[in-house]
C-alpha cells in the first residue's frame, strides 16, 4: 500500500533543535516512513502507512515531544437527529476523518463541536461528511444569516413541520380510534362490521403511516445505513408491523379466509405514531427553550457600529468593521468591539463583564470592551479586535463548549444507548417467539412484539443529561458563573466550601438609600425626611456623578 504524506502545521518551536527533536520522536511511530520539519515555515511533512498509524497517534507524539499542532475549532448546527445514537453516530463518521482530533455532538443543543487541522481538511469536507451520513447542517442554504440565526431559523421550521404533521396524525387517527373501539364495544350497529369497515380504517390510517411516520422510516433507514440502530428503527419496526399485519388480515378477509382472526390494529399503528410525534414536538419546542441563556449573551453584541474616517461618520454593520477602525460611540451606546480609546472621557459600565455595578472611569489610551456601556461623554476608540477574537465572543464560545461537553454520567449514558436499540430488538423477538410458542396465536405473539418495540424508545436516556448541562450552564452563565465543561458542572455537587467576590454576588451591586435621618438645620428649621430626599433628588436629577 502507498504511503500518505500529511502536512502539519507544528506550534511551540524556538530552534533548528527543536524540529529534531519532533522528527525524532515521530519517527519512533509505527508506519512512519519519512519525517521533515521545517523550522522556518513551522510544518511538519509526515509520510506514514495509514494502516499501521493515523493522525491522533502522530499527534501524540507530537504533544509528548512538548510542542503542538495548530488546530481549529468550529460549531456547527446539526439538524435532523432524533435520539442520542444519531448524535452517536455522527460523532463516529466524524471522528474517523482524516484531520479531525476530536468531535463532539450533543443531541440537546443540536450541534457539533469540531477540533480538526486546517491543513488536512476543512468545514466544507466535515459539513459533506455530515450530510452524506443523513443529517444536515443549518445556514448551509441562507449565507445571508448569521450562524445564531440560521439556527433559529431551523429550529422555526422543524416546529412548524412537527406541529403539521401531528395535527395531520390527529385529524386522521382522532376518527380512526373513534370508530374502533367503538366498534370492539359494539356500540355502534351492525353497520360498523361490513366487509368495508377494514378497508375504511386502511384509509384513515394509512396517510399517518407514511406521511406522519415517514421521518421514523427515512432516519431509520439512514441509521441502519450507518450501522447503528436508533429511535426510529424501533418506531417504524413497531409501527409497521401492526399495520401490515392489519393489512394482510384485511385482504384475507376480503377473500372470506378468518384464519388470522377478524380484527385489525390500523388504530394501533395510528396512536403509535401521532402520540410519538407529540413528544417530538414537545421536545423541539422545549430545545428551542433551553438555549434562551446563551442567546441573551450573543443578544449583548451590538448590530452596527458608528465609523469615522476622513469622509465623515457612517454606520456600517458590525461584521463589516476591521481591526485598526476608528468607532465614535456616543453617551448611553453599547461599546460595539474591543479597543483602546483615542480621545475622549467617559464612565463605562462594565458589570455585564465584571459583575461591579460602578462605572470605571476611561480617558485616552484605556482598553474598552465589546458590549460594555458608554454612560456618560462621547469616547473615540481604535478596534483591536473583531469577530470570534474578542471577549464577549470568548464567552459566548466558552458556554457553548460547556453546554456541548460531555460529564461522565453522559458519556455512560451514551454508551449503554447504543447498546440498548439492539438489546430491545433481540428481546422483542424473544418475546414473539415465547408467546408465539406457548399456544397464545400469532396475533397475540405480534402485539407483544409492537409493544416491547414501541415502549423501549430510549429518547430520555439521551436527552436528559444533555439538557440539564444545557439549562446547568445557561443559567449560570445568565448570572455570571461560568462553568468550563459538563464535569466540572457534575463534579460542582461536592463542593463543600465557597469563596464570593461580594460586589455583585452577595450584595444586589448596586447601591441604594437604605435609610435617611433628618437632622435639624437650627433650632427653628427642621427638614422631613420626605424633604430631604426631595432635595436630594433635584441636586441628582442634573448630575453625570456615578452615584
Amino acid at each position: 500500500m502507498s504511503a500518505k504524506i500529511l502536512t502539519l502545521p507544528i506550534t511551540g518551536m524556538t530552534c533548528a533543535n527543536c524540529a529534531m527533536t519532533i522528527e525524532r520522536n515521530v519517527k519512533k511511530l509505527p508506519g512512519i516512513t519519512d519525517v521533515q520539519v521545517n523550522y522556518a515555515n513551522e510544518n511538519a511533512t509526515i509520510s506514514y502507512e495509514a494502516v499501521t498509524t493515523g493522525i491522533s497517534e502522530i499527534n501524540a507524539a507530537i504533544t509528548r515531544a512538548g510542542y503542538g499542532i495548530t488546530a481549529t475549532n468550529i460549531h456547527l448546527p446539526i439538524t435532523g437527529m432524533t435520539c442520542a445514537n444519531c448524535a452517536a453516530t455522527i460523532e463516529r463518521v466524524l471522528n474517523r476523518m482524516e484531520g479531525v482530533l476530536s468531535a463532539q455532538v450533543n443531541y440537546a443543543n443540536e450541534s457539533a463541536e469540531i477540533t480538526f487541522i486546517p491543513t488536512v481538511t476543512d468545514q466544507k469536507s466535515l459539513i459533506h461528511a455530515i450530510e452524506k451520513a443523513g443529517y444536515g447542517v443549518a445556514g448551509t442554504d441562507r449565507e445571508d444569516l448569521s450562524a445564531e440565526e440560521a439556527v433559529d431559523v431551523a429550529r422555526h421550521e422543524e416546529i412548524l413541520k412537527q406541529s403539521r404533521k401531528f395535527w395531520v396524525g390527529v385529524a386522521f387517527t382522532l376518527p380512526l380510534f373513534l370508530f374502533s373501539m367503538l366498534r370492539d364495544f359494539q356500540l355502534i350497529g351492525e353497520w360498523a362490521f361490513q366487509w368495508w369497515a377494514p378497508w375504511f380504517m386502511m384509509i384513515l390510517a394509512t396517510p399517518v403511516q407514511f406521511y406522519v411516520g415517514a421521518d421514523y422510516y427515512l432516519h431509520g433507514f439512514q441509521s441502519l445505513r450507518n450501522k447503528s440502530a436508533n429511535m426510529d428503527v424501533l418506531v417504524a419496526m413497531g409501527s409497521s408491523v401492526a399495520y401490515f399485519f392489519s393489512v394482510v388480515t384485511a385482504v384475507f378477509l376480503a377473500s372470506g379466509n378468518s384464519s388470522l382472526g377478524g380484527h385489525v390494529y390500523f388504530e394501533t399503528a395510528a396512536m403509535i405514531i401521532t402520540l410519538i410525534k407529540l413528544g417530538k414536538l414537545l421536545e423541539v419546542q422545549a430545545k428551542g427553550k433551553t438555549g434562551s441563556a446563551l442567546k441573551k449573551l450573543i443578544g449583548l453584541q451590538v448590530k452596527t457600529a458608528r465609523l469615522t474616517g476622513p469622509d465623515g461618520e457612517k454606520e456600517i454593520r458590525i461584521e463589516q468593521v476591521k481591526t485598526g477602525d476608528i468607532l465614535l460611540i456616543k453617551p448611553g451606546e453599547k461599546i460595539p468591539l474591543d479597543g483602546e480609546i483615542v480621545s475622549g472621557y467617559s464612565s463605562v459600565d462594565e458589570s455585564m463583564l465584571t459583575g461591579e455595578s460602578l462605572p470605571v472611569e476611561k480617558s485616552s489610551g484605556d482598553a474598552v470592551v465589546g458590549a460594555t456601556v458608554n454612560l456618560n461623554g462621547s469616547l473615540t476608540i481604535k478596534v483591536t479586535k473583531t469577530g470570534e477574537d474578542t471577549v464577549l465572543a470568548n464567552i459566548v464560545r466558552m458556554v457553548r463548549q460547556a453546554q456541548g461537553s460531555k460529564p461522565p454520567i453522559q458519556r455512560l449514558a451514551d454508551r449503554v444507548a447504543a447498546y440498548f436499540v439492539p438489546i430491545v430488538i433481540t428481546i422483542a423477538i424473544l418475546v414473539f417467539f415465547v408467546w408465539l410458542l406457548s399456544g397464545a396465536g400469532l396475533t397475540a405473539a405480534l402485539l407483544r412484539l409492537t409493544a416491547v418495540l414501541v415502549i423501549a424508545c430510549p429518547c430520555a436516556l439521551g436527552l436528559a443529561t444533555p439538557t440539564a448541562v444545557m439549562v446547568g450552564t445557561g443559567i449560570g452563565a445568565a448570572r455570571g458563573i461560568l462553568f468550563k465543561n459538563g464535569e466540572t458542572l457534575e463534579n460542582a455537587r461536592d463542593i463543600t466550601h465557597l469563596v464570593f467576590d461580594k460586589t455583585g454576588t452577595i450584595t444586589y451591586g448596586k447601591p441604594e438609600v437604605k435609610e435617611v435621618v433628618p437632622t435639624p438645620i437650627s433650632s427653628e428649621q427642621v427638614l422631613t425626611a420626605d424633604e430631604i430626599l426631595e432635595i436630594a433628588a433635584s441636586v441628582e436629577r442634573v448630575s453625570e456623578h456615578p452615584l
